[in-house]
């Protein structure tokens, strides 16, 4: 098995600068703060009011977010592979290039007039492969432009949170005054807005020597991900949470909310989710248990109270508070196990474990979303709810019952 050492706090050419707030750093820190704005001002708010806007349901909702999610983890792996053979940057600027194309054209469809879901469904699809190719090239990209890498992770989280309270906020106002198509168009333009950032930076990454075939490099990816069982434990358990809790949730409790209190109260609240996820960062950014993997385990407890407050159907401060705790557990597990990845594991596979890690992770969202309404209709959406509820403490209960994750330590 390959080590981890040095390597991760080199270039390919020279030593990374000491400050955090690099060059090379910053022009990604600024690209990946630009296009997550744009998707947050998509999902789930934009798509949400648009789908229920044209006529085609919760049902509809759930098939929309679904064929959003559902091809990064069908292709993340290839995304991967890609990245390692063609050099991170290379790979993101053509995916960006095809996410500015896809996202266009859904929003050319929504101005003239109103679209089929199956043009939704198919556009965002297209979408979300692209977003396959640039995700690994973007987690392998941050430790070879910083330094302290949960400190940039930890501050990408923070920005990133930022733009989850200003996404859902501008869409709701932005759709109050004009439309969906709006939001849309200035979804497709951050796209562009963060190739022309990657291709500002300094950072070269030279293309491997030797030229190995699809399946070895796959293999040698597997290979790396599944001798770690840590690493794989993880993902297996989060296989059952995205497809008890995050899948139904994001499908029908957005729905709920939307249906319940109105469109703004849905952007409030997700701008909520925003504020709890910047809190859960800044935190991230200065505590670092010795055991990171166990800290977020308990971090992501608080998912329960949001849960049951939009089942409950309780009152809209309430359930904003109980969006505020799910986005600052949510944040502080993503930073300690992301920082987990990126510091153990090499950086010349690194992009193709985290594909692995995506793949895992996100395969059974869209199983959850698609299931959701069909389940709300024969079941209610309660049950469902307070279902889901339980399954995040059985998900805590899994991960600290694996020694190799309960115990994983720091670097």
């Amino acid at each position: 098995m390959t080590e981890a050492p040095a390597a991760l706090h080199t270039r390919e050419k020279g030593e990374l600068p000491e400050r955090l707030w690099s060059r090379d750093f910053t022009l990604l820190f600024v690209a990946r703060t630009i296009s997550v704005l744009g998707d947050q001002m998509l999902i789930p708010t934009t798509i949400t009011v648009a789908v229920l806007q044209a006529g085609h349901g919760i049902t509809g909702v759930g098939y929309a977010l679904a064929a959003h999610g559902a091809p990064l983890a069908l292709f993340v792996v290839l995304g991967g592979v890609l990245v390692d053979r063609f050099t991170p940057i290379r790979v993101m600027v053509a995916a960006d290039i095809a996410r500015l194309i896809f996202q266009g054209g859904l929003a050319a469809a929504f101005i003239v007039g109103t679209p089929d879901l199956w043009l939704i469904v198919t556009l965002l699809a297209l979408g979300g492969t692209a977003t396959a190719a640039f995700q690994p090239g973007y987690v392998s990209v941050i430790p070879r432009t910083a330094r302290d890498i949960q400190k940039a992770n930890a501050a990408i989280r923070v920005t990133e949170s930022l733009m989850t309270v200003l996404g859902p906020a501008l869409a709701g106002v932005l759709i109050a005054v004009s439309s969906v198509s709006l939001v849309l168009v200035l979804d497709a333009t951050t796209f562009a807005v963060s190739c022309v950032c990657l291709l500002a930076m300094r950072l070269r990454i030279s293309r491997p020597g030797r030229r190995s075939s699809v399946r070895s490099d796959l293999v040698q990816g597997w290979r790396e991900f599944s001798s770690r069982s840590w690493l794989w434990g993880v993902i297996v358990i989060f296989m059952l949470f995205q497809a008890t809790v995050n899948g139904p949730f994001l499908a029908l409790g957005q729905s709920l909310v939307t249906l319940e209190h109105g469109e703004g109260t849905l952007g409030f609240v997700m701008a909520m989710f925003g504020a709890g996820s910047a809190l859960g960062g800044l935190v991230a950014a200065r505590l670092r248990p010795a055991h990171p993997l166990r800290a977020g385990a308990l971090a992501l407890t608080g998912t329960v109270f949001c849960l049951l407050t939009v089942a409950l159907q309780l009152s809209v401060p309430v359930i904003a508070a109980s969006y505020v705790v799910w986005g600052a557990g949510a944040a502080f597990w993503l930073v300690m196990f992301h920082t987990a990845v990126q510091t153990k594991i090499p950086p010349d596979v690194l992009a193709r474990v985290h594909a692995y890690d995506v793949a895992g992770s996100v395969i059974m969202r869209p199983a959850g979303q698609m299931a959701a309404g069909p389940a709300a209709i024969w079941l209610g959406v309660a049950p469902v709810l307070f279902f889901s509820s339980s399954m995040v403490l059985v998900t805590v209960g899994l991960l600290l019952a694996v020694p190799a994750i309960r115990n994983l330590r720091r670097e």
